[in-house]
């Protein structure tokens, strides 16, 4: 099926519509669609708003209405094609009498693919790879997620630009500036889960919830804390979002009442990485958001568990102090941890860099 600069240009508003949905949507992906009637004239667009509730498709087809028939459907995701908790959308689209669909990614997930297949079967044009990239990259955590079973880990961190995440003496408030800290809250709020160790907790206290973000979902947030010496007066335990307490298996845990544990086995003291994340993925995890300090960071690095790495570099200088990263088992330079810059922005006097590892990520 040919494209037109129409088609490409509805596909870019479906992409659009589904980055709504981040951090609302696990354990489904995030999904926007967007319907033209047969005259090319958008007639109904929607998006995946939450799990449970209608997917993309749904929306834009009430929406659409009768203008649907004989139409086209952009969709950012291949249409499912299996019953969940909602029904089919391939079979939604073949009912309202769509003649074409055009999806930018296939669906990874057995359970749902062969949408497309369906489609075709009753008689509907349908083809895939429209701005597939663009797409992908929209939905990378849940597809991440699918692929190797663990939750897509996004690892944040802010520092000097001599690499210092705090001064000698530990302090660390504020080393950026405040509209990188309003960014950050908006990366919470697209993630299903926050994470941070003992050692932040020690000398942070975070809170992790987010804030200033208009009609936010509260991301879970997870405290890993071995010999569960956290106090109950935390401010990570308060009721402004939920959270997990992450101990070791023979942790004494009876000063918390009340409070959402995972107890884990311990090797060597600490607990295993993808035990964790295969826990997490059995919670419905899908985007993790890494902000422990520089040994949580390492013990992920190490195990292959990071697939994203945002950093926000201050204009400043310590010289001393811990660093960003700690260590992360590599002791030659051939083992250095290679990435891949895929954007360098200013935010406010900061300077935020995302990349990605050149090297696969490993499986669970």
């Amino acid at each position: 099926m040919a494209t037109t600069t129409a088609d490409t240009q509805a596909m870019r508003r479906a992409i659009a519509l589904a980055a709504r949905g981040l951090g609302s949507t696990s354990p489904n992906p995030v999904v926007g669609c967007v319907i033209t009637d047969a005259s090319g004239a958008v007639v109904g667009e929607g998006w995946h708003q939450r799990a449970g509730g209608p997917h993309a498709e749904v929306h834009a087809l009430r929406a659409a209405g009768e203008a649907a028939r004989g139409g086209t459907a952009y969709v950012t995701l291949e249409p499912c094609n299996h019953t969940g908790r909602t029904g089919p959308c391939a079979q939604a689209l073949i009912e309202a009498g769509v003649a074409r669909v055009h999806y930018a990614v296939g669906d990874p997930n057995p359970q749902a693919t062969g949408g497309a297949a369906t489609l075709r079967a009753a008689g509907v044009e349908a083809s895939g790879g429209l701005l597939a990239d663009e797409a992908e990259a929209g939905n990378t955590a849940w597809l991440t997620a699918v692929r190797l079973g663990r939750p897509h880990v996004t690892w944040k961190y802010a520092a000097t630009l001599d690499g210092r995440s705090a001064a000698a003496d530990g302090s660390s408030r504020w080393i950026t500036c405040p509209e990188s800290r309003a960014d950050v809250h908006r990366l919470r709020a697209e993630s299903d889960a926050v994470l941070v160790g003992a050692g932040t907790l020690r000398a942070d206290d975070p809170h992790l919830a987010v804030r200033g973000v208009e009609g936010a979902t509260q991301p879970l947030r997870i405290a890993v804390d071995t010999r569960a010496g956290i106090l109950p007066t935390a401010r990570v335990l308060d009721d402004a979002a939920p959270t997990l307490l992450v101990v070791g298996a023979d942790a004494d845990t009876r000063h918390l009442p009340g409070v959402d544990l995972l107890r884990l086995p311990l090797h060597d003291g600490r607990i295993g990485v993808h035990d964790l994340l295969a826990r997490l993925y059995a919670r419905g995890v899908r985007a993790l958001f890494l902000e422990g300090g520089p040994t949580l960071a390492g013990a992920f690095l190490e195990a292959g568990a990071v697939d994203r790495v945002v950093g926000y570099l201050a204009p400043a200088l310590l010289g001393a102090g811990p660093a960003a990263l700690g260590d992360a088992g590599i002791t030659n330079i051939a083992g250095a941890v290679r990435l891949d810059i895929t954007e360098a922005v200013r935010v406010g006097t900061d300077l935020r860099i995302t990349a990605v590892p050149t090297t696969a990520p490993k499986e669970h």
